[in-house]
């Protein structure tokens, strides 16, 4: 049996169609997968900050509520995360206030924290001032 010649047409075009809807879905969803990749490196970049930011507020606390600081630098490494620490305590030498008058006793601490990631070292620093009679009891 011999079928028109517009029925054969109909069902090639309909073929055509699917290959072009598939082609579409594909490329649709190809483009969604990398935009979710995306955000996944997103989210992993700015969890991996919140962890730094908070181990050097951490360490700055620490380091702050120590009762009598002394001068020098110390290193240490957070646990097992790599993350190396070098803490430094020097002594601020001619500061005055406002009104002039000289404030002994201050601190500058500073804390600067190291780490590999991404493939290359990545670093941050944190840093404030303090006077070494602050947590003293009298």
């Amino acid at each position: 049996m011999i079928l028109p010649v517009h029925r054969r047409s109909k069902r090639g075009f309909l073929l055509l169609e699917m290959v072009l809807a598939m082609a579409v879905f594909g490329i649709a969803v190809t483009g969604f997968i990398v935009a979710l990749n995306k955000m996944a490196d997103v989210a992993d970049l700015a969890q991996s900050e919140l962890r730094i930011t908070r181990i050097l507020d951490s360490a700055l606390d620490e380091t702050l509520s120590l009762p009598n600081l002394e001068e020098g630098t110390t290193n240490t490494t957070v646990g097992e995360t790599g993350i190396e620490l070098d803490t430094t305590i020097e002594r601020i030498e001619d500061l005055i206030n406002e009104e002039g008058q000289p404030l002994p006793d201050m601190f500058r601490i500073k804390i600067d924290a190291k780490w590999y990631a991404n493939g290359a070292w990545q670093e941050r620093t944190v840093e404030t001032w303090r006077n070494s009679k602050m947590y003293r009891l009298q």
